[in-house]
């Protein structure tokens, strides 16, 4: 478990990295402040879009190669970004980072699908998902300051250089771990078109995670118009870095004990304790305040994300679980997105803007109350909160196998 976990996190350094290395290297090559924004805005929309399509691919042909291809193929992009002006050369430049964003390896859906045949006891995998998702702010506390680091020594192109290695570094890390070498595709089954898609009670959890995605999209916004008003630059890295903090010890304390009632029970209300934790920022708290404050709802993330992936094993049909992940990862990843995009358009009324990450909070809420017969997920209520239950795709499979 600690290879994997720590492999992972290598590996997906650069997604903390690439953003602020190309806002650094287009600046050095003389470009424009708005078009470095634009690649960084591609960047991690390609990223989203591409972990779905390479997720499938995964759970047909099997870890090791579909990753090794992905991850050599956006090193290189991210290698030849350093040959190409991006201030002459944008097409080209852009159609590079593009690549980068479309090719990064689903490690983190990758490393979830591995947990069932590394941990087989339910609550153990729990566990382990939720330190997986606690840990996961570790990688936007390390990434941004190494880049910092790394140029002010040698220069934006040597932090690219880095980001490349990195990718290589982690990946090697897990792909040449048993539990990944072992890993292979369930039996063949056709997916169709739309893949787990198919399942409404999936697509209903990704469209409600949709919104934890614009309340941590918008919660960055808000902390650089803060630190403005504030006039306080420390500000623009410790309120990012307070949730993180708070989202690894939520995935600590969460990890460390069961908790009573259903799957989708627990889903709904680590959800509601998601979106009230929001609620603070609507007092307008001082410089001080708003780093504790920001701090409660990493506290609440980690039990939410947990639940949603454990809902996500029960509701994917057979043979899409690795794609399945790469969804609830895009969903949260495109919430972020237009979380950011209209705290952007609301950075002029602070008060709708610190009200922004409750909203999208409360669609979360919304949305899995309302579809709570699609998502529910049957699970024992008895103790140390263990779900005995066997997920449908599960039990169809069995059925299926010759007496």
């Amino acid at each position: 478990m600690a290879r994997l976990l720590a492999g992972t996190m290598v590996a997906r350094l650069p997604t903390g990295m690439v953003p602020v290395v190309l806002l650094l290297l287009v600046a050095d090559q003389g470009g424009a402040a708005s078009m470095a924004a634009l690649m960084c805005a591609a960047y991690g929309l390609a990223s989203a879009l591409g972990q779905p399509a390479l997720g499938r691919v995964v759970d047909r042909y099997g870890q090791t190669a579909v990753t090794w291809t992905a991850t050599c193929v956006t090193s290189l992009a991210m290698l030849a970004m350093l040959r190409i002006n991006s201030a002459t050369k944008t097409p080209l430049f852009i159609a590079l980072v593009v690549l980068a964003g479309l090719s990064t390896p689903p490690a983190e859906a990758n490393l979830r699908a591995l947990w069932p045949s590394v941990l087989p006891d339910p609550q153990q995998r729990r566990a382990a998902l939720a330190l997986d998702t606690g840990s996961q702010g570790l990688i936007f506390i390390v990434g941004p300051p190494l880049v910092a680091a790394i140029t002010t020594c040698a220069g934006p192109a040597t932090a690219m250089a880095t980001s490349a290695a990195l990718g290589l570094v982690g990946a090697t890390v897990v792909l040449t771990a048993a539990p990944s070498r072992s890993w292979r595709p369930s039996a063949a089954v056709s997916s169709g078109l739309l893949g787990p898609l198919r399942s409404l009670g999936l697509v209903a959890l990704l469209v409600g995670m949709t919104g934890t995605g614009v309340a941590l999209g918008a919660h960055t916004v808000w902390a650089v118009a803060l630190a403005e008003r504030s006039e306080s630059a420390l500000l623009l890295g410790l309120l990012p870095a307070a949730l993180s903090v708070g989202s690894l010890l939520g995935g600590v304390l969460y990890s460390r004990r069961a908790w009573p009632g259903s799957l989708t029970a627990q889903l709904v209300v680590a959800a509601v304790a998601f979106g009230a934790c929001w609620l603070p920022l609507l007092l307008s708290p001082g410089s001080a305040a708003a780093v504790a404050v920001s701090a409660l709802p990493g506290l609440a993330l980690p039990a939410l994300v947990t639940s949603a992936f454990l809902t996500v094993d029960a509701l994917a049909p057979a043979g899409t679980v690795t794609e399945a992940y790469a969804w609830l990862i895009a969903a949260i990843g495109v919430g972020q997105a237009v979380g950011t995009a209209f705290a952007g358009q609301l950075a002029a009324h602070p008060q709708l803007g610190a009200g922004l990450p409750a909203a999208g909070a409360a669609l979360t809420v919304a949305v899995l109350a309302a579809a709570w017969s699609w998502i529910y997920v049957p699970g024992a209520r008895a103790h140390r909160g263990r779900h005995r239950r066997v997920p449908a795709h599960r039990s169809r499979r069995a059925s299926a196998r010759p007496a």
